[in-house]
């Protein structure tokens, strides 16, 4: 299995920090927090990884990282010249990943202490469609939601409702078969003028191929000041230290 992390973006909510460096280089505890998405799949037993970054921070990752052997991987490195969105990101890839072929992908600023095999293995059993993970949050209207049915699958995802069905969130953890690439395809540009990953795995959700699993442990998306401090501190071991 093969693995795409998405390291790419402006990291707008972190300037002035962001003008300096890619947001996943910034440090977060003892590493830049793209180590820690790294470390994780290779502790799954994934070692083949594509890293997506934009031009002007394709320097600073082959720098740091260079071919990933210091972190027991193998990388490739793929450009997004433009912002079009994750799903244009991930578009990227499909050369990669090749035909037929189930692959995960993580959003490079999710940071989380769970394994991922144990998800990796229940969504290698499934026979085709996607997988997404989710979290319960306090803040559920900051991300995209899931709604279920009676039986409790996903019918379909609200991005950022103002009135939230569910308190547990779709995070940047996702694994798809290779039909996503045909998916994205047909997708149009949302109004922010992106292709949109949440419309993507809407199309999973009406053809009830989008399953899904809950992260238990601590998790969060490190993209604002403050969930950068706590992640930091949390895998520093200072957790407590917080304000």
């Amino acid at each position: 299995m093969k693995a795409v992390i998405l390291a790419g973006g402006t990291g707008t909510r972190l300037l002035p920090l962001t003008r300096l460096m890619n947001k996943h280089l910034l440090p977060v505890g003892k590493l830049p927090m793209i180590c820690y998405g790294i470390d994780s799949l290779r502790e799954a037993g994934i070692t083949d990884i594509m890293l997506i970054t934009s031009r002007v921070s394709a320097g600073m990752f082959t720098s740091y990282l260079g071919s990933g052997a210091e972190h027991g991987v193998s990388l490739t490195y793929r450009i997004q010249e433009e912002a079009g969105g994750i799903a244009q990101a991930l578009e990227l890839a499909q050369s990669f990943v090749g035909e037929d072929a189930k692959f995960i992908v993580l959003l490079g600023d999710n940071l989380f202490e769970e394994p991922l095999a144990p998800h990796i293995e229940a969504f290698m059993r499934q026979e085709d469609g996607a997988m997404v993970l989710l979290k319960q949050v306090p803040d559920p209207e900051r991300y995209g939601i899931p709604v279920f049915d009676e039986s409790g699958r996903i019918v379909h995802i609200d991005e950022k409702p103002a009135h939230p069905k569910s308190d547990s969130c779709v995070t940047g953890i996702y694994m798809f078969d290779s039909a996503v690439f045909r998916f994205i395809g047909a997708q149009t540009p949302s109004q922010r003028g992106e292709l949109e990953i949440t419309d993507v795995n809407n199309v999973y959700a009406r053809l009830g191929k989008l399953a899904h699993r809950h992260i238990n442990g601590w998790w969060t998306d490190a993209g604002t000041f403050q969930s950068l401090l706590e992640a930091s501190l949390k895998l520093s071991g200072k957790e407590g230290d917080a304000p």
